[in-house]
């Protein structure tokens, strides 16, 4: 039976006992089918997590499988690896670009879903870390559908629900406990009238089921910036329609201005690493050639030798001092 509700799940780390507790408070004549990303590690099996959830709910728990139709009273689960999708009543499950560095991405989910059933969705952002979900949310606001996020002080990792509280309007916030007869009740209403889909997310919507976009697409919603996308090193665009900042390359990669930050820290961090390794290389061999070197020429490799240590010293402090992921590389080179 077709659905009156597409409800979507976007949840992470602490993710798998959060779904557990919600879908026990789902009965099976809900008047909607529900959607699952729940980050996974690539060469992870999702059927395990489909059978544990089965044994806690009355909803027919299934992995998603590409081109399935989507049912009132089912529930769905993004495979590892893939992104999930929604068009035309039926389930796409593809292997796109990461967004926010994930794959299956709730972002990418919760767009879907926005642009293809509008205010009949809902989404909800359960227990997780970093900021997946907050622009997917925006996205629902914005086609005329409903928010609702887990209490951040409820949360085992309360990093997705509080990121997106402080950038979008949100319309519930409630203790895990709570969501599943909120979602009953919410459901159990007339969804609410259709509003008008943005055109900039109708497009990305339809380059994320491409895969791969062009340039010409994204100059009508974006302002090419002097940034490069960490994962492909292709050019950035800025998008600013809603209320959370995001770029993405036309390739179909898509950060959130945090997750961009992230991503970039994260890089430099490890070149750092590597400019260190090659200067503690090129110590080691100013130190054999000042040795066996003679008179003003072993002088020189001395004096060289005693800058590059002057540059090592500082940039090692730089690392160590820096952030707790530049301790944690110092320990493992150490150890």
């Amino acid at each position: 039976m077709k659905p009156s509700y597409i409800i979507v799940v976007g949840t992470s780390a602490g993710g798998m006992p959060a779904l557990v507790q919600l879908v026990a408070q789902l009965p099976a004549t809900l008047s909607a089918a529900v959607l699952v990303v729940q980050h996974l590690a690539p060469d992870s099996s999702g059927e395990h997590l489909v059978s544990r959830l089965s044994q806690h709910t009355r909803l027919r728990c299934h992995q998603a499988g590409h081109q399935e139709i989507i049912e009132q009273g089912h529930l769905y689960l993004a495979p590892a690896d893939r992104h999930l999708l929604v068009h035309d009543g039926r389930m796409l499950v593809t292997k796109g670009p990461r967004e926010n560095n994930f794959r299956p991405a709730v972002d990418a989910l919760f767009r879907a879903a926005a642009v293809n059933y509008g205010a009949a969705v809902i989404g909800v952002v359960l227990t997780g870390m970093l900021h997946d979900g907050t622009a997917g949310l925006d996205f629902i606001k914005r086609c005329g559908g409903q928010a609702v996020v887990q209490d951040p002080d409820d949360a085992e990792f309360p990093s997705m629900p509080d990121t997106a509280l402080r950038n979008v309007e949100v319309d519930y916030v409630v203790p895990l406990s709570h969501i599943g007869a909120l979602l009953q009740e919410m459901t159990s209403q007339a969804p609410p009238p259709p509003t008008p889909i943005p055109n900039d997310l109708i497009a990305e919507a339809a380059i994320a089921e491409r895969v791969v976009g062009h340039t010409e697409e994204i100059d009508k919603f974006g302002e090419q910036v002097p940034l490069t996308c960490p994962d492909c090193g292709g050019a950035l665009w800025k998008l600013e329609q809603g209320n959370v900042l995001r770029f993405r390359c036309h390739t179909g990669h898509s950060f959130t201005a945090d997750a961009l930050f992230e991503s970039s820290k994260h890089a430099l961090e490890e070149t750092l690493w590597v400019a260190l390794r090659m200067m503690e290389e090129r110590k080691n061999l100013l130190s054999s050639m000042a040795v066996r070197g003679e008179g003003l020429w072993s002088a020189q490799q001395e004096e060289r030798l005693e800058e590059i240590k002057s540059h090592i010293n500082r940039l090692r402090e730089f690392l160590l001092n820096g952030t707790t992921g530049a301790t944690r590389a110092s320990e493992q080179e150490q150890a």
